[in-house]
């Protein structure tokens, strides 16, 4: 299923915009990456955390015009907007919900497509390019990002399936799963710190920016902590009527209450697949169950990278 190349739209997410003279100052003190990374040729995976560090949203960030976009889930971005808005009051930013004006589509094994285009992406993780006010975005499993025009969009789209089958969400989803990419949505907001998400393995958070609402607990939890709760990739076996939503708690026999949360789920051939949060004496025993002590059983399933924490605080 998933060997096979396809697009679909990225209808689940939203834009959010922050534009201005001082967009650049005033986000560098709010979000767990490092702007001075990012250019026309570099996006970022990103979140923006509580004083206690419990990540508000996590996005993908990039470079536009005087200011920057992130695409995060459209349930959370009406509340960043809010939030965010009573900070840049003091500063030269204005938000705005930019979403109708941009058509986001997911390439897997798309690169063909994205040439035609006049988009020759390479194959670095994060890497960006432009053509006639299209962004093609990088992922770090491979697969890739059209960010398009609203105008634009359905002339995009036709191009794209006159090369590549279309496919729903879900299957994008599957594979965001597989690469082990954690997400924050609006049931799951301030439940997790990024390294929770692993979000620090993959770009997301930089430990030599400075000063962000947060940084103080990420980085004790990066440099002094020992990490109690961390992402791990399951599997439920058999066709399920529902899919497990964000949020849903975990169960173990080694403890008598919850022992994590369920990120992402998705339909799989083989049942359900999903990133969860869980707390490792319990992912170290292996008997997980889905929503209650006698739920639906969960096994375990490997991660795609591997965790360097000498390496994470390089960036």
């Amino acid at each position: 299923m998933t060997d096979t190349a396809y697009f679909c739209v990225l209808s689940h997410e939203g834009v959010l915009a922050v534009r201005g003279p001082d967009a650049s100052k005033f986000l560098q003190g709010q979000l767990t990456c490092n702007l001075n990374y990012l250019n026309a040729e570099t996006s970022s995976l990103g979140a923006r955390c509580t004083p206690k560090g419990r990540m508000q949203s996590s996005f993908r960030i990039v470079l536009d015009g005087d200011g920057y976009l992130l695409a995060m889930a459209s349930d959370l971005l009406q509340p960043q907007q809010a939030d965010l808005s009573k900070y840049a009051v003091f500063s030269k930013s204005r938000l705005s919900d930019e979403s109708g004006a941009w058509c986001r589509f997911g390439l897997a094994g798309g690169d063909g497509s994205l040439v035609s285009l006049g988009l020759d992406l390479p194959q670095t993780a994060d890497s960006v390019v432009r053509n006639n006010g299209m962004i093609a975005i990088r992922l770090a499993d491979g697969r890739s990002e059209l960010w398009v025009s609203s105008g634009e969009a359905n002339q995009a789209r036709m191009r794209l399936a006159a090369q590549l089958q279309e496919a729903p969400v879900d299957r994008w989803l599957l594979d965001q799963i597989r690469a082990g990419i954690g997400q924050v949505f609006g049931s799951t907001r301030e439940l997790f710190i990024p390294q929770m998400i692993n979000l620090q393995a993959l770009g997301g958070v930089s430990f030599k920016k400075g000063c962000y609402t947060g940084q103080e607990i990420v980085a004790r939890m990066q440099y002094l902590g020992k990490l109690k709760r961390r992402l791990h990739r399951l599997a439920i076996d058999g066709a399920q009527e529902d899919l497990p939503a964000p949020g849903v708690e975990l169960f173990s026999p080694v403890h008598g209450s919850s022992v994590g949360e369920v990120v992402l789920a998705a339909a799989c051939p083989e049942g359900i697949e999903l990133l969860a949060v869980v707390q490792e004496d319990a992912a170290a025993d292996g008997r997980l169950y889905l929503g209650s002590p006698d739920g639906l059983p969960l096994s375990l399933l490997d991660i795609p990278y591997s965790l360097n924490p000498d390496q994470e605080i390089q960036r």
